[in-house]
């Protein structure tokens, strides 16, 4: 849902200064905001959660706030931001970046700042655990969680995105070679699925790996809705078939895929297994999550 801006005269940006880099970044990324007469503070996250309280205290004095670390920094804010009328630029500063790829950020922050100073606000759908945390892309178990449990750290600094996508390849095909499918029992808005899956999405953005893969049709992050994808292949055929659809954007009737929407969902598996969130494992199954609508705002790049 796209939404009228105000000018922005003052910004903050919170930092995760997890590495040198992520300093040098931050520098960089105030000198780019500074430039465009934006006046703009800067601070560093300090421990987890820190973001948040960093958001929470500091967001009412700003026009916007710019968080530069990966998605879970992002996140942090994300959740404490949600229902405020400030507006969020995400700017790259992690492995994954999963938020910044798709919503077309570019990746390097001195093209980013202006970028997202120069275009638009999007208000979006966020998803919420019964823990308060919240997610913006996706939320999963099977497939994504092991591709997210197994992709190591020196993986993920050397390669980024395409880490998450070569593990999540093999994650896949071990668990079609190896038979590893579980039940899964998905509940929404009172309606139950069950079936046998190799892997669970709850999604709200509808394209993940930078934009490699469409998770389902016609997924919107502006419906009020979260979309139930639940992936069964029986053998490689059906793997790679469900492989080449997703990737195709082919969303014909399947026996492999099922695809349900709504506001409320329960997940839980036989046998209990770990899911994840936004490329953050987060515990294990049973989970319940609900949709806000449009709590977030967002800066994004002109498009077109």
């Amino acid at each position: 849902m796209a939404l009228l801006r105000r000018p922005i005269a003052r910004a903050i940006l919170i930092t995760n200064p997890a590495s040198r880099r992520g300093k040098r970044l931050a520098e960089k990324a105030k000198r780019s905001i500074l430039e465009r007469s934006v006046v703009c503070d800067l601070v560093f996250t300090e421990r987890p959660g820190h973001a948040a309280e960093l958001a929470l205290e500091h967001a009412p004095q700003y026009d916007a706030v710019f968080v530069l670390g990966g998605d879970g920094t992002v996140m942090e804010v994300a959740g404490a931001l949600a229902g405020s009328d400030v507006p969020i630029g995400v700017l790259a500063g992690g492995t994954g970046n999963l938020l910044a790829r798709a919503l077309g950020i570019p990746l390097a922050v001195r093209r980013a700042i202006p970028a997202l100073l120069e275009g638009g606000q999007l208000a979006v759908d966020l998803g919420r655990f019964e823990n308060g945390r919240r997610f913006a892309i996706a939320a999963g178990v099977g497939i994504d969680a092991a591709m997210v449990a197994e992709t190591p750290s020196w993986l993920k600094r050397r390669l980024g995105v395409l880490a998450y996508a070569m593990m999540g390849t093999r994650a896949a095909l071990r668990a079609v070679l190896r038979r590893k499918f579980f039940r899964a029992r998905i509940t929404i808005d009172g309606r139950s699925y069950e079936r046998e899956a190799a892997a669970v999405m709850i999604a709200n953005f509808g394209a993940v790996l930078g934009k490699r893969i469409t998770l389902g049709p016609e997924i919107r992050t502006d419906d009020g809705l979260l979309d139930a994808c639940l992936f069964s292949p029986q053998n490689v055929s059906d793997a790679i078939r469900i492989m080449s659809r997703l990737m195709r954007r082919d969303f014909r009737s399947d026996p492999g895929m099922l695809y349900v929407r709504g506001r409320s969902i329960h997940v839980e598996t036989e046998p209990v297994l770990p899911w994840q969130a936004d490329g953050e494992l987060m515990g294990e199954t049973p989970f319940n999550v609900a949709v806000e609508p449009l709590a977030l705002r967002l800066l994004v790049p002109r498009q077109g």
